[in-house]
């Protein structure tokens, strides 16, 4: 790794110019493989590992320099593409991702089929070199900035409800055609969208690993998603984002660069480092003496220790050319334990200041000079959004069956969804 840190280093003194804007920046590292060099070197990456380009992450911060996009294009786009597209895919559609040009958002959940996702009802129709998309599609991160989505569609409804499903790329500006409606969430944000596609239009060569082979497709992209949310690998969120609806990319690079502090990411991204701020806060409302706390403290600190080691062994196992067979699933079923003891502790250490939340910059201001305590917001938010990650991705559930069926070789519930069309089944049969 020193050697890729240290070439990183000589590429950032000829390159990194706090003066250009960010998008200018971005192309410069997209290119040159340093926004996501965990993707092939086909694809705009260095082909390293996931533990080396986190690394790479960390020094570009280090080093001042603005890092590369962030969002759901670079998580899971970018390399889903990249395994499974073709090579004009990746230079149309990868490169506007690790340059920042396109922010991407995923269309999978539907209202019907959330945790069972291969019972997805939007239906794709060929016509001509176009497909006419019909459905709805819920629980849409970033749906309102984005400029393209991850939609998995049905294509043949006659066949089992596993083999009629195909993975496009779409384009989210379709006026009249895409409709992305924000679901307001009990932290006050608004983070997921619903969206309906109402004869939305996706051009043939936008089809990822062929049609009707989506499934697979959808798996590398969820195998992509459960690895990013997996405890002890959390990277902090980026201030400026890719696509044209913001259009960040448009302002000085260097204006980007400072320093976070506690919070600044969102709740999510707040988890990863948590207890430094518990143990400040219980240090000063006195609660760091209180045997429950410290113990619900040294747990959070374990959780936090073993995800980090089990990322350890994930590298050492690809070192030697090995997968660690349901890795991502437990580092998926490990995050969904911190944050819930996140919750649990923050909410024991605040006490009654616990029932106390604000949902908007004002009503913050408010709360903080009543309480004098100004981090209590970023606990009680952590606390309100810990729901949430134990559901996304796949629930912890879905993790749980797939680590005994996959990894642990027991067997399934008799169904014969896996041989009957998926026109027959009942709806989420």
């Amino acid at each position: 790794m020193s050697d890729l840190l240290e070439e990183l280093d000589d590429w950032l003194a000829d390159n990194w110019d706090a003066d250009l804007t960010v998008g200018e920046w971005w192309e410069r590292l997209g290119l040159a493989g340093w926004a996501h060099p965990s993707l092939p070197s086909e694809a705009y990456g260095k082909g390293v590992s996931r533990t080396d380009a986190l690394a790479v992450s960390a020094r570009l911060a280090e080093r001042g320099a603005l890092g590369p996009p962030a969002g759901l294009g670079m998580a899971l786009a970018a390399p889903t593409i990249a395994k499974h597209g073709t090579p004009e895919q990746v230079e149309e559609l990868v490169r506007r991702i690790v340059t920042g040009q396109r922010a991407w958002c995923q269309l999978f959940s539907e209202p019907g089929a959330g945790s069972d996702l291969a019972g997805l009802a939007t239906r794709a129709v060929r016509d001509g070199d176009e497909w006419v998309v019909n459905g709805q599609k819920v629980w849409t991160s970033g749906g309102h900035i984005a400029d393209m989505g991850m939609l998995v569609a049905r294509t043949n409804p006659e066949a089992p409800k596993h083999q009629g499903i195909t993975w496009f790329a779409v384009d989210m500006h379709q006026d009249g055609a895409v409709d992305v409606r924000p679901l307001r969430e009990m932290t006050g944000r608004a983070l997921f969208n619903e969206v309906f596609l109402s004869d939305a239009r996706v051009p043939d060569s936008w089809v990822i690993g062929g049609a009707n082979n989506g499934w697979a497709v959808a798996n590398s992209t969820l195998t992509f998603e459960r690895q990013g949310l997996s405890a002890g690998g959390q990277a902090s969120a980026a201030l400026a984002l890719p696509g044209t609806v913001v259009n960040d990319v448009a302002k000085r690079a260097g204006d980007f660069v400072r320093p976070r502090g506690p919070g600044s990411g969102g709740a999510g991204t707040m988890v990863a480092g948590s207890e430094k701020l518990f143990v400040e806060l219980a240090r000063a409302n006195g609660t760091l003496g209180d045997p429950t706390v410290r113990q619900q403290l040294m747990k959070l600190h374990t959780l936090n220790a073993i995800a980090r080691y089990m990322n350890l062994r994930t590298k050492a196992e690809r070192a030697r050319g090995r997968e660690l067979p349901g890795a991502g699933n437990l580092g998926k079923l490990a995050m969904s334990e911190v944050v819930r003891t996140s919750r649990d502790l923050g909410l024991a250490i605040l006490g009654p200041l616990g029932t106390l939340h604000a949902y908007d910059a004002e009503e913050r201001k408010a709360l903080d000079e009543a309480t004098g305590v100004p981090k209590s917001a970023y606990v009680t938010e952590m606390a309100l959004f810990a729901q949430a990650p134990p559901i996304y991705g796949g629930t912890d559930e879905i993790q749980r069956n797939i680590v005994g069926e996959r990894v642990l070789g027991l067997p399934k519930e008799p169904s014969d969804e896996r041989t009957k069309p998926w026109s027959e089944l009942p709806r989420n049969g």
